[in-house]
């Protein structure tokens, strides 16, 4: 080897190491930013036949048997951990003294069945039977089980209320009527992408013809052929709609009068209509006196916070290398104190 060769050599070799280094620095913080103060452990629960692959986790060292909370998701394909979203949130129940049960939605990472043939009946009995379940296991309250669900959700949880008691409901972002979400998405996303008048009018035109055909229980291929196209939609997704569209939690709620709810709405929700939402909730729970409203003003409808929820970039960065940065401050926080304000009242643990 040539003389002048080794210096550079030398350089490279420690440019390797640098580089080596800091990759192992980084594996490292990811490594302790997505472990979690619990033990989580998967768990199989029958239901009509069917099982749900779920997913337990407990307080690390807390002494059994713990309050549970049983997690309803919200639309879409999710599993039983919402690829990881909801860690952090298992993690502040579990601080605060309580279990965290969710399960893969039917068809989802290879479970049985098919979540688009649910009805909101359906998912709310299905939550039910999630509950019994938990409520036959030696390590878990039955006096001290609650529900929290997000979204879509809004619609299963006073269902499953009705069906049996729980203790206490966290509803994030809570959706009321069906098809009054729905116009209001479709307005408030037109408008923040600064859609012209022309654009707003012919959207809106084009939802009323698709609510007209759900009216009268039109067939997927009715739609497609009014529609001009599928547009994105598929056959198994305009079934669960048109099962589903007429679904308002109004009525429902009065199963939760004398629950302790903590309703959990965002400042940037495209989504869902919070005013509308505490509105409904206010009427229709203040005769129990159990609710209790939060407000995010810096949160999108996931309740991360509002830049991270618009890029999706920054999104999978934060998840991966601080996954309890997402949420919006606060949000983790007050459900733990949510839970333990139950406890110093009588009604949860400490």
């Amino acid at each position: 080897m040539k003389s002048e060769d080794r210096p550079r050599r030398r350089v490279v070799i420690r440019s390797l190491v640098a580089i080596l280094l800091i990759v192992a620095g980084l594996g490292g913080v990811v490594l302790w930013q997505n472990s979690y103060e619990m033990k989580e452990r998967r768990v199989s629960i029958r239901q009509d036949g069917h099982t749900l692959d779920g997913v337990l986790t407990e307080p690390d060292g807390g002494a059994a048997p713990h309050g549970l909370v049983v997690f309803v998701h919200g639309d879409g394909p999710i599993d039983a951990t919402h690829e990881g979203g909801y860690r952090p949130i298992w993690e502040a129940l579990a601080r605060a003294g309580y279990a965290s049960l969710s399960w893969n939605k039917p068809g989802v990472a290879g479970s049985p069945g098919d979540w688009l043939e649910q009805s909101m009946d359906d998912r709310a009995d299905e939550t039910a039977a999630a509950i019994a379940w938990a409520r036959s296991r030696p390590d878990i309250d039955g006096d001290r089980i609650g529900l929290w669900g997000a979204s879509q959700a809004g619609w299963v949880l006073p269902k499953t209320a009705a069906k049996t008691a729980v203790d206490f409901v966290i509803a994030v972002s809570p959706a009321v009527n069906w098809l009054q979400q729905g116009r209001y998405n479709l307005l408030a996303q037109l408008r923040a992408d600064g859609a012209p008048a022309s654009e707003i009018d012919k959207e809106v035109a084009e939802s009323d013809a698709v609510r007209r055909l759900m009216k009268r229980h039109a067939s997927f291929e009715e739609y497609v052929k009014a529609m001009g196209g599928p547009d994105g939609m598929t056959a198994d997704r305009w079934r669960f709609i048109s099962r589903n569209h007429t679904a308002d939690a109004k009525a429902d709620l009065r199963a939760l009068r004398g629950v302790p709810v903590l309703l959990v709405l965002a400042g940037h929700d495209l989504n869902v209509d919070t005013a509308d939402t505490e509105r409904v909730y206010r009427r229709e729970l203040a005769a129990g006196g159990g609710l209790e409203v939060k407000r995010y003003p810096d949160a999108g409808h996931s309740l991360l916070k509002w830049p991270v929820e618009q890029s999706a970039a920054r999104t999978a960065l934060t998840a991966i290398f601080a996954p309890r940065a997402l949420f919006v401050d606060g949000f983790l926080d007050d459900q733990r104190r949510f839970l333990r304000d139950l406890g110093a009242s009588g009604g949860a643990a400490s």
